[in-house]
């Protein structure tokens, strides 16, 4: 079982810098475009980076959790509660105010004619990013306690 457990940790680590690693500069691709047709091309980057998060978030939960199964003891460290309730609570995050908040952009992407951003763009896009920024934070956090473990 010991050996399972250690290719467990390594997926689950493995897992955390394929997912986490691009998430961190979703908002910053975005923010490099100039332009409309930049901004798009930027989105379409992001999104085929978001791929890679979601298989990596994905993992990490799985992991994580069969971690917890196989050492139970994992339930009542305060470091492993806190982390998988943060962690579920980005997850959620992106259904209940990701999400929501990205529609309207990638119909003004869609439908906005000329090269001009639009304010409409600036104003929608800085809800988002502050968003992603608290996401951002919070998977600070939550690497933080997997690296300190202190309670």
């Amino acid at each position: 079982m010991n050996a399972f457990y250690q290719v467990v940790v390594f997926i689950h680590i493995f897992s955390a810098i394929l997912g986490m690693g691009p998430g961190f500069i979703l908002t910053t691709v975005v923010k490099s475009g100039k332009t409309m047709s930049e901004l798009r091309t930027s989105y379409a980057i992001r999104h085929k980076l978001h791929i890679f998060v979601m298989i990596g978030g994905t993992l990490l939960l799985i992991t994580g959790l069969t971690m917890g199964l196989i050492n139970t003891y994992l339930f009542h460290m305060g470091w492993y509660l806190t982390s998988l309730t943060l962690f579920l609570i980005t997850l959620a995050l992106g259904p209940l105010a990701l999400s929501p908040r990205s529609r309207p952009i990638k119909e003004l992407l869609k439908s906005h004619k000329g090269e001009e951003i639009p304010e409409e763009y600036k104003r929608l896009s800085k809800e988002l990013f502050r968003l992603e920024y608290l996401e951002n934070f919070i998977f600070l956090i939550i690497i933080s306690l997997m690296i300190l473990k202190p309670f």
